[in-house]
């Protein structure tokens, strides 16, 4: 390990550094780390300044609101039909003759957003498309606080090659636990990565009983409220697959030292194990807010971020082997992140589209991960010996999302038939 890169995320190092209130920048502000970043803000105002804000463009009245309460330069939308929409919703909340903030629109408005003048770029956008905001933030020298785990996954060299050391501070819970984790001692210490599941709604089922679950069930995440996407996400175990390419990534560990544990508390939110036996775990109850108070305020913490135990009370901490044969997705993460190159942003496309499928009536539960392995195999071994670039990963997810919805379709027939 002491001859391999520095990682991405390295809790050894600060990027940047700056004194007195940090300026930021959010991405997917009326999403769920959107807002609950936003709502730290708001009780952080000697800490924290926002000077923009970006979403996509379906809850204009929202971001309008955000955009008042926070005084920020700009706003930007992805869909640029709902800009009329979105000047109506700033004037009601501006007051006569009070300047409005800039609007800017498209596809490309979050990473023009994310390049602009701040400390920090918190990229809360959900999906593949918050890869153009991740680099645009990189290449501009910003200090990105990455919840995208996906912008990682599928870009993840050109990703690598404009992040300076220690300019990703992680804000998934996971591995903002393991970069806390690792300040215990050098990369040489570390024996092992563990990275906790919660096990998601159908924790303990065979594959035969997850067959015929239905939307309602998988969406009941028993200990995160989170967006539809990522709860069917860990409802599958997709989510924790993604995790685990992202750690690879982010701590430069092998995948054979990153393990998975089912952990249904989730409490626990990852551990790492070093070479003198000692295991090292970062613990709280279920709650977004503190790893985004590490991804906003590091190297500093923020006071009551987020809720703490209560030790008078007495609880139980569970832990699990992971089930591979009724939740395969996190083997076949391994599998396409040591494929490198494309095969990742393949296995998401693919997974975003059987995802849809499922929660659209078009695809049985255990038809999401059998149709990214098929489309994963069609797609093969990625071509070596040449550079990644954004072009490759926006082919490779078109060929993708087409093949999963073909496919998709095709089990639907067959299915009614």
């Amino acid at each position: 390990m002491s001859d391999s890169p520095a990682p991405l995320a390295d809790p050894h190092l600060v990027f940047d550094v700056a004194e007195g209130r940090r300026d930021l920048v959010i991405l997917g502000s009326t999403g769920s780390i959107g807002t609950q970043a936003i709502d730290l803000v708001l009780r952080n105002p000697d800490r924290f300044r926002v000077t923009g804000l970006s979403a996509a463009g379906g809850r204009v009245a929202l971001l309008a609101e955000q955009a008042r309460q926070l005084r920020v330069r700009t706003v930007a939308v992805a869909d640029a039909d709902a800009v009329p929409a979105l000047r109506d919703a700033l004037r009601e909340q501006y007051g006569p003759g009070e300047p409005l903030p800039e609007i800017l629109a498209g596809p490309e408005a979050a990473a023009q957003l994310a390049a602009s003048d701040c400390h920090t770029v918190l990229n809360g956008i959900t999906g593949s498309i918050g890869l153009a905001p991740t680099l645009a933030a990189l290449e501009a020298g910003r200090t990105l606080a990455l919840a995208n785990k996906e912008s990682l996954i599928v870009g993840g060299p050109l990703v690598k090659a404009l992040a300076k050391p220690g300019q990703i501070i992680p804000v998934d819970s996971e591995h903002a636990a393991l970069f806390q984790a690792l300040r215990a001692g050098t990369r040489a210490d570390v024996r092992k990565l563990v990275v906790t599941a919660s096990g998601g709604p159908f924790r303990g089922r065979t594959r035969d009983e997850l067959a015929d679950v239905t939307r309602e069930q998988a969406l009941a995440h028993p200990t995160w409220a989170m967006g539809p996407v990522i709860t069917i996400n860990s409802a599958t175990l997709v989510n924790k697959g993604l995790e685990v390419i992202e750690a690879h990534l982010l701590y430069d560990i092998p995948f054979d030292r990153i393990e998975v544990v089912v952990h249904p508390q989730s409490y626990v939110h990852s551990m790492v194990e070093f070479t003198d036996g000692s295991t090292l775990a970062q613990a709280t109850p279920p709650d977004m807010c503190g790893p985004i108070a590490i991804g906003l305020g590091w190297p500093s913490r923020i006071p009551d971020a987020a809720p703490a135990f209560d030790w008078s009370k007495a609880s139980t901490w569970e832990f699990f082997p992971l089930d591979d044969e009724a939740f395969p997705s996190v083997g076949l993460a391994r599998h396409v992140g040591t494929l490198g190159a494309t095969a990742p942003a393949v296995f998401n496309a693919a997974n975003e589209e059987c995802v849809d499928a499922f929660l659209a009536g078009r695809l049985p539960f255990n038809g999401i991960i059998d149709t990214v392995t098929a489309v994963v195999a069609e797609h093969g071994t990625p071509a070596t010996g040449t550079s990644l670039t954004v072009a490759d990963v926006l082919e490779a997810e078109t060929w993708a999302r087409v093949r999963a919805r073909e496919l998709s379709a095709k089990a639907t027939v067959e299915a009614r038939a």
